[in-house]
């Protein structure tokens, strides 16, 4: 497997997410190198999809900006491989949607190997992405619209390419489901921080404490997405038992605002920083903590 899990040792981590491509490849270098200086301990790099189920508006537009600017997956690829170029050393998580997984795998057969397949077994997979995303330097994967009972072709691919998949759990999973997502899952669990799609709000849901309390018992890390804009925000779902916090919205809104003024990295880098010490500041708050 890959370091994911190992970004969760010591100190809270800090998942930041931003979309490959927006407003472009190369801006989008400067950012993740940004996110980094500022804390980040594993960038979340959204391979931009034209249906964008789970996003709400914010990431909605920066994935419109990545894919009208050109961003496709095999420059999605390349831009990895160039982040791990320029010495980007912490875990590069892909979140994306699975059919362009299915559709890679696809376009990287010959014209012979699909005439071949057609009749007998013409079941799309995902492993020639995984391959290649292995090969560029990617840790390991998020894919929001693949249920855990469909899964095992992307575990077993990401199994033999030592990449994690991360699981994300709503405040509606089930019992049984979650099971059987703790089953499959490696790195961290993404818990989701309330219902609905991602988007920045201005305060912590209950919900996201009710998931914690769920998986208190399990050692996997968990880390808490959607909503969260803050310091604060990190501060409270430490204290709350998270592992670490998924930041997305808030930076794409940054980006939004500030890529054409050339302020965007460094406001970045400020909010990265901002909510690090949040999330550190929420685990010495921990009853682990305050018993030592």
């Amino acid at each position: 497997m890959s370091d994911l899990a190992s970004a969760f040792d010591g100190e809270p981590a800090l998942v930041s997410y931003i979309a490959a491509g927006d407003p472009s490849a190369e801006q989008t270098k400067e950012y993740v190198h940004a996110l980094v200086e500022g804390g980040s301990d594993v960038i979340e790099l959204g391979l931009p999809f034209s249906e964008p189920i789970a996003e709400g508006p914010t990431i909605q537009r920066a994935v419109k900006r990545a894919l009208d600017a050109g961003m496709t997956p095999e420059r999605y690829l390349d831009l990895v491989r160039e982040l791990r170029e320029e010495g980007v050393e912490v875990p590069l998580v892909c979140m994306t949607y699975y059919n362009l997984l299915l559709q890679h795998g696809q376009a990287s057969r010959s014209d012979d190997d699909r005439a071949s397949a057609a009749g007998c077994d013409a079941r799309a997979s995902p492993e020639a992405f995984v391959a290649d995303a292995a090969d560029a330097g990617i840790d390991g994967f998020v894919i929001p619209d693949l249920p855990v009972d469909e899964a095992d072709d992307l575990k077993a691919a990401c199994d033999e390419h030592g990449l994690d998949l991360v699981f994300i759990v709503a405040p509606t999973t089930t019992d049984d489901r979650l099971e059987r997502m703790l089953s499959k899952a490696s790195g961290f669990v993404y818990v989701q921080g309330r219902m609905g799609t991602t988007g920045a709000r201005d305060d912590v849901s209950e919900d996201a404490h009710g998931s914690l309390d769920r998986l208190r018992k399990s050692t996997i890390p968990k880390a808490v997405g959607f909503g969260i804009s803050a310091g604060e925000h990190a501060r409270e779902i430490v204290a709350g038992g998270a592992d670490g916090i998924i930041v997305g919205s808030a930076f794409v809104d940054l980006i939004a605002e500030h890529a054409a003024d050339g302020t965007a990295a460094e406001r970045l880098r400020e909010k990265a920083r901002e909510l690090k010490d949040g999330a550190v500041a929420g685990a010495k708050e921990t009853p682990e903590s305050q018993s030592t």
